[in-house]
């Protein structure tokens, strides 16, 4: 049996930082994450918090002008969806840090899951709690995914459970027990902090950055997200994640027809843009630059590809005038071709393949994704995964299986090979 396993050095490469903030009211969450994130963006302009804590944030607006996306219960509650909505729409906005204050309402807020759960469980599965975990914990998942997966850093503030204990010196002081949202949090998150009520006093509780694990505890502050920032940027730049934002960038610049456009405009739009060569020493720059640009135009609406005169418009077909004809030669006869049978599509096994190698070697998690993956490489635009036909399909997992972690520093490639996959 043939296999695609593949050894190789380990090698770290740059990441979005993904922080949890917990602790017990009145312990500074909030406060700590704005500072935190201005160290880790720089500017007040680029961070973005999803305020669920009755406008909180807003008390902090001196420290600067970052932005507020208020989310009331109202009718609909604090349903997973809702947060994932708003963080997708904080990402299009053009923000570099998200803050979540706090996720605790999405677990045992009112619409959280938690609720949910009981009302799938009372209407389906006859009261059955556990069963009906069969169903809240997708969307659950999904919330999580869309932290773990955004483009932004993401810092996420949540409740702890509270106790009353007193200290040595006889003095009753309120702690954090326990985080309130769903067991196993902090498996998701880059480092977590719990803080302490009376001197805001954050420790470590688990940290893959190794900055801060072990150590006293301290007060969070601007360079401390200067530290995270300058940690995660020392890795070696993920180029594939680079390469797919690139993709979605131009797309809302220009419109939905960038998916049908040719390596050629690609490259040619890129540089009409940002002045750069499409190859992979720019890639960070360009996307940097994209970035600035689709913010800038946000509100303009999208520009079409005739709008940049560098870019290079669609080539035609034109017919070219023989050099020489001789008079004796009748014209040819125009050729009747047989109507093309469709091509059969992927096969529900293939595609279930397909979607497993861009997770893995792409980190594409959604369709759409792929179908970006696609259209960039591959110069083809569909609708749905299901439409992909199947020697492209073949073709794209032949080329997932064989990719390597980073292309040379040259022109992104031009396709993969052309064997199929029996």
């Amino acid at each position: 049996m043939q296999t695609n396993l593949v050894l190789r050095k380990a090698e770290r490469k740059q990441a979005k930082i993904r922080m949890g903030i917990f602790g017990p009211s009145g312990s500074g969450k909030t406060y700590s994450a704005l500072l935190a994130a201005k160290g880790i963006a720089g500017d007040w302009n680029k961070i973005a918090i999803i305020d669920t804590e009755n406008g909180s944030a807003d008390l902090y607006s001196h420290l600067g002008e970052f932005n507020v996306l208020t989310m009331e219960a109202g009718t609909e509650g604090y349903t997973p969806e809702r947060y994932i909505e708003a963080i997708k729409a904080i990402e299009d906005a053009g923000i570099e840090v998200i803050i979540i204050d706090s996720i605790s309402h999405e677990w045992e807020g009112k619409g959280g899951c938690l609720e949910i759960n009981d009302k799938i469980a009372a209407t389906q599965f006859k009261g059955n709690t556990w069963a009906a975990w069969s169903k809240t914990g997708p969307r659950h998942q999904k919330f999580l995914d869309a932290i773990v997966t955004s483009k932004c850093h993401v810092i996420t503030c949540g409740r702890s459970k509270t106790d009353t204990i007193q200290t040595e010196d006889r003095k009753v002081k309120k702690v954090g027990m326990k985080e309130i949202t769903r067991e196993g949090f902090e498996y998701e998150v880059t480092l977590s902090f719990n803080l302490d009520r009376d001197g805001h006093y954050a420790t470590a509780t688990k940290d893959r950055t190794r900055l801060f694990i072990d150590k006293d505890p301290f007060v969070i502050t601007e360079d401390t997200g200067k530290k995270i920032k300058e940690w995660s940027e020392s890795g070696v730049p993920d180029f594939d994640g680079i390469k797919h934002e690139i993709m979605v960038t131009l797309i809302k610049i220009y419109g939905a027809e960038v998916n049908k456009w040719t390596k050629d405009q690609l490259v040619g739009a890129v540089k009409s843009q940002t002045q750069l060569d499409l190859v992979e020493k720019n890639f960070k720059e360009i996307l940097d630059r994209l970035k600035v640009i689709q913010k800038e135009i946000a509100d303009q609406g999208p520009k079409k590809p005739q709008d940049e005169p560098e870019a290079p418009e669609p080539q035609k077909e034109t017919k070219t005038e023989p050099i020489t004809q001789p008079a004796a030669t009748a014209p040819a006869k125009e050729e009747i071709k047989a109507p093309v049978e469709p091509e059969e599509t992927i096969s529900a096994n293939k595609l279930t393949l397909l979607r497993s190698l861009a997770k893995d070697k792409e980190s594409l998690t959604e369709d759409r994704g792929i179908l970006d993956y696609v259209s960039f490489f591959h110069e083809q635009s569909f609708e749905k995964l299901e439409d992909l036909p199947a020697s492209l399909g073949n073709k794209i997992i032949k080329e997932l299986m064989e990719k390597k972690s980073d292309y040379p520093d040259e022109d992104m490639p031009d396709g993969p090979v052309e064997a199929e996959v029996e």
